[in-house]
């Protein structure tokens, strides 16, 4: 028997109007989404530049559903305590751009964050084979 997976809806706030994040991210919880998803790029891991951990900050107190953060940037670990602090409850990277992806996922969670990694469609699943144990969420690229 098969246990039902449990869908969760998370917008990215790349899609909403900067200039009102503070209702966008409001309406976002109101229409009964499950998380915010921030997509943090630092134009080298990926070919954008978005935001950082003070818009994290920022949007916090807006919000009581969890902030989703998937990092695409490089290195991972500096970054991760930031947003970390600044509310960050589940942080996601890839595992290409740590050195060492179980160092990271502990540092998640000693940070008090859900940890996971992030595999597109060429990253290899073996990446997952000696961290499952560390992995709250996998996040699939299409």
């Amino acid at each position: 028997m098969t246990t039902p997976r449990q869908l969760r809806i998370a917008p990215s706030i790349l899609s909403a109007d900067f200039a009102k994040l503070g209702e966008e991210v409001r309406a976002i919880e109101a229409a009964g989404c499950d998380l915010v998803h921030f997509d943090v790029m630092d134009n080298h891991y990926v070919p954008n530049l978005t935001i950082g951990p003070l818009v994290c900050e920022a949007i916090r107190p807006h919000v009581s559903i969890p902030i989703d953060v998937h990092l695409m940037v490089e290195p991972v670990d500096s970054i991760i305590p930031l947003f970390a602090k600044a509310g960050a409850n589940i942080i996601t990277f890839h595992p290409e751009a740590s050195k060492h992806v179980d160092r990271s996922l502990s540092m998640i969670r000693e940070l008090g964050c859900k940890a996971g990694l992030v595999l597109n469609p060429a990253t290899p699943v073996d990446w997952l084979d000696h961290v499952m144990d560390k992995v709250d969420m996998i996040l699939l690229m299409s």
